[in-house]
């Protein structure tokens, strides 16, 4: 590698470690509300959906969803719509459907009483705007991850906005700010146009592993241990984790 492009990688490092700390230091207060509200949860059994409408943004739900150290109660909605893996441009074409989001959220079949996390660090596609107003429609607590700046920064005219213009932020009922600048991208390099090297995928993934190692602690202070994944790929892991799936596979749709 060069030189020049090993400081660049390094400046990526900084960079991304930068927002991260960001995250941490600014973001206690919604996060250990948030906490407050999976730990109770938890504790009552019941299950921690995650929904992350956007063709990266689908990362962030399966970054906390049958994950190593994750709960056990989380459950990712995978719906096929937004997934890369069913094609890019359709995926973008979706996410800025009008309504979309409602059906999904429609057919989760969530109620009062159940609580949705929902991520996508731009925080204004109209499936994501939809799911959040359905389910609020529905009276199901929500906690929100995206990036505040970039949502307001983003001009009300852009495509990929619902109707009514709305933020993610301003439609949950706690806010989670992952800090995310417009255009994801952070590395300017000499001689190219656009920036390269994307943060929302460590962003995302940063401010929900937070959220659950706080949910964690919570538990175990309570003298709770909720049950957590173990890496199938570890020695013992599917023992472990035996003793848990018939208590979730019934429940957990994607399980």
């Amino acid at each position: 590698m060069s030189a020049a492009a090993n400081r660049l990688c390094e400046g990526y490092f900084d960079d991304v470690t930068a927002l991260m700390r960001r995250i941490l230091d600014e973001e206690t207060v919604p996060i250990a509300a948030a906490a407050d509200k999976l730990a109770g949860h938890i504790e009552a059994d019941k299950l921690v959906y995650v929904y992350g409408p956007g063709g990266h943004s689908n990362l962030a739900s399966q970054e906390i969803f049958f994950r190593a150290g994750g709960l056990m109660h989380v459950s990712a909605i995978l719906d096929e719509g937004t997934l890369l893996s069913s094609g890019a441009l359709r995926s973008m074409a979706i996410e800025r459907t009008p309504g979309y989001g409602k059906i999904v959220i429609r057919d989760q079949r969530m109620g009062e009483g159940d609580l949705l996390i929902l991520v996508n660090a731009y925080g204004i596609n109209a499936a994501l705007i939809d799911a959040a107003l359905e389910a609020r429609s529905r009276g199901v607590f929500l906690i929100g991850v995206n990036s505040h700046k970039h949502a307001i920064d983003t001009k009300p005219d852009h495509p990929a906005r619902h109707p009514t213009k709305a933020n993610l932020h301003d439609v949950v009922d706690i806010a989670i700010d992952c800090k995310v600048p417009i255009g994801d991208a952070l590395i300017e390099v000499n001689g190219m146009t656009e920036r390269i090297g994307a943060v929302s995928t460590f962003a995302n993934a940063f401010a929900l592993n937070c959220l659950v190692i706080q949910t964690v602690a919570r538990l175990t202070e309570r003298g709770i241990e909720p049950p957590v994944w173990r890496s199938g790929n570890a020695p013992g892991g599917d023992e472990a984790n035996a003793k848990f799936i018939a208590r979730f596979a019934g429940r957990v749709r994607k399980l």
